[in-house]
């Protein structure tokens, strides 16, 4: 059997290095002394596919980011540092820059962007949907009632409903399995988990939220029909929602008369 790390992790790795601001020859010289246990320029090159007097430079490029150490030694031997040193460098350098964008957007964001956003509007992706649910669920000041289906609910969504639980917001969630439902009640404490008169599991539906009762979302999964006939269909444009904000709203009014009844459990 080959040591040899397989192709298809070399080109990952090549890729998301160079997504992070790399030269392609720093990149490859990289990811060869990480499979390397110390090398030369030559060794460097004849796995990395780099010019051998190209190594050099990609080297010094990996040094700047402190990911190489040099032996000095006749002739130079190269030393990549740890996967997960690499992984936290970069990580630093993400956030640094993510800081960066919301401070700057921050700054450049209308005081009164959010009461000029009427309507009903659209969003498609699990991840987008997701974000704009923990937005919402970070803006709530007073309750928060929450339908889903256990694939949609994420981890960073859990720990926004913790967190508006942590400042006295009431939580309430439901469509859950018992497993789920205990595990939420240990994530959650406080949260209230009521019985759906639908049995949402069975449906296409995916969340269903209310925060302040002023703030709604509801979003619809695609079936696995779909999915099956169109294989084109990325599982990232799998789920698409429509959301909207203010009293007099028409899915704010529709989904409170609907949580309402739901709650109060009056049928008329």
């Amino acid at each position: 059997m080959s040591d040899d790390p397989p192709e298809s992790a070399r080109s990952v790795a090549v890729e998301q290095l160079t997504e992070f601001g790399l030269s392609t020859y720093a990149a490859r010289t990289f990811v060869a002394l990480e499979s390397l246990a110390g090398a030369t320029a030559q060794e460097v090159s004849d796995v990395a596919e780099v010019p051998r007097t190209r190594v050099y430079d990609a080297v010094g490029e990996l040094q700047d980011h402190g990911l190489v150490d040099v032996q000095q030694s006749t002739p130079k031997r190269f030393w990549a540092v740890s996967a997960e040193t690499t992984g936290r460098h970069f990580e630093r350098i993400y956030d640094r820059r993510v800081e960066a964008l919301t401070d700057a957007l921050d700054d450049l964001e209308h005081p009164v962007r959010a009461d000029k956003q009427q309507g009903v509007w659209t969003v498609t992706g699990q991840g987008t949907v997701a974000e704009r649910v923990v937005e919402f669920v970070d803006d709530a000041d007073e309750e928060v009632v929450f339908m889903t289906v256990e694939p949609l609910l994420t981890d960073d969504i859990v720990a926004a409903l913790r967190a508006a639980s942590d400042r006295g917001v009431t939580i309430r969630v439901a469509g859950l399995s018992d497993s789920v439902e205990a595990e939420i009640r240990d994530r959650v404490p406080g949260v209230d988990l009521f019985e759906s008169i639908w049995d949402w599991s069975d449906t296409p539906a995916g969340r269903l939220l209310m925060v302040d009762k002023t703030q709604t979302l509801a979003s619809v999964r695609l079936t696995d029909e779909v999915t099956d006939e169109d294989s084109s269909v990325s599982t990232e444009r799998d789920e698409t929602a429509i959301w909207g904000t203010g009293q007099a709203n028409s899915l704010v009014v529709v989904l409170r008369a609907m949580f309402t009844w739901q709650l109060d459990g009056s049928r008329q």
